[in-house]
């Protein structure tokens, strides 16, 4: 817990002081968020605002996982660096993103990359949490060559996850930090320090980013940040499958990225329904929502922490055995408090399309 407790306060302090840089960079390179000028434009900021604060929370998390292993010696190089490689493909994706705006599919494919490197190096699922599961491995099912697509898939839909998150100020930074902070605790309980030194590494970058992008934003972490985090989640995720096919099984990664996947879900479905392609942009996710019902940045992105906090909780309760009750209260909550906000903010939608036909 102390080489996690140093990697945290590292990559913190690294993070914030590089952020001010970071965004002189972005001001003088022309990676520059513009307002939509257009009514019902999907970005909601009022005025031009820097991107790439991604690689400060890449140079938090580098120096401290680097400087963490060396002086607290720990023994899993090998798998640092394989997670390390895949992310740095990630962030030079991302950084292409903040600057050309890349086509969803050659993104798409970036990210394909990052997660084969990943599995190339023998990353890769080979056990999922199974409650219904008897002897010889009560509670886990082996998928054996099923687990390469399933790595890859996982990988890439957390790292789109957290990207598609990524719509208020602070969302991102702090749901990512939350979720950082539930897979350290899992770790803990389950006695992996390479799991805890992740975690608290990704979470003391974003909260060390956090200052300057909570609203008013003076920088957004951009595509090269919100995918890090996804990646980065994701990948230790797996590694920590890898190392114990026990709780940290995806059952309990799920969970605690629970509120971003489960936003994601739902936009696959709604522009499914809606004969959309998954890659079109909309308005429709949580935090949009939110803000149809009134409620402004501050308090949407509150509500939102709130929900990934049970999210995050009820992960933290289902890694140990005695408090599954806990858990499915906790999940239920959490559940219970998103799909609220979806009937709420549709009820409204709905209110205000009337209003127009009866006065139009």
């Amino acid at each position: 817990m102390l080489a996690a407790g140093m990697g945290f306060a590292l990559a913190a302090v690294i993070a914030y002081l590089s952020t001010p840089a970071v965004c002189r960079l972005a001001k003088r390179t022309g990676a520059v968020d513009q307002p939509d000028v257009k009514p019902g434009g999907r970005h909601i900021h009022d005025k031009p605002t820097p991107r790439l604060g991604g690689l400060a929370i890449f140079a938090g998390f580098t120096v401290a996982i680097g400087v963490v292993a060396v002086v607290a010696d720990i023994p899993d190089w090998q798998q640092l660096l394989e997670l390390w490689y895949g992310a740095l493909i990630i962030v030079a994706v991302g950084v292409a993103d903040d600057y050309l705006e890349l086509p969803a599919k050659l993104k798409l494919a970036g990210q394909i990359a990052a997660a084969v490197v990943l599995v190339a190096t023998g990353n890769v699922v080979d056990w999922i949490s199974n409650p219904w599961a008897h002897a010889p491995f009560p509670g886990m099912s082996y998928i054996g060559y099923w687990g390469v697509p399933l790595t890859v898939f996982w990988l890439v839909g957390v790292t789109n996850a957290m990207n598609l998150i990524d719509g208020l100020d602070g969302l991102a930074a702090g749901v990512g930090s939350i979720a950082s902070v539930t897979l350290l605790l899992v770790g803990w309980q389950e006695g992996q320090p390479y799991v805890m030194l992740i975690t608290a590494a990704i979470a003391g970058a974003a909260l060390g980013f956090l200052p300057y992008n909570f609203y008013p934003a003076r920088i957004f972490m951009g595509d090269t940040g919100s995918m890090l985090l996804g990646f980065v989640l994701g990948a230790v995720a797996i590694q920590g499958t890898v190392k114990s096919a026990t709780t940290i099984a995806l059952a309990v990664p799920m969970l605690a990225l629970g509120l971003p996947i489960l936003d994601t879900s739902l936009a696959i479905i709604r522009r499914f329904v809606h004969g959309r392609s998954i890659f079109q942009a909309d308005k429709g996710h949580l935090h949009h929502r939110l803000l149809a019902l009134g409620l402004n940045q501050r308090q949407a992105v509150i509500i939102l922490y709130f929900v990934s906090g049970c999210f995050g909780l009820s992960a933290v309760a289902l890694a140990d055995v005695s408090s599954r009750l806990v858990a499915v209260t906790l999940l239920l909550v959490g559940l219970g408090l998103t799909l609220a906000i979806g009937r709420s903010s549709g009820e409204l939608l709905v209110t205000r399309h009337s209003s127009r036909d009866i006065h139009g």
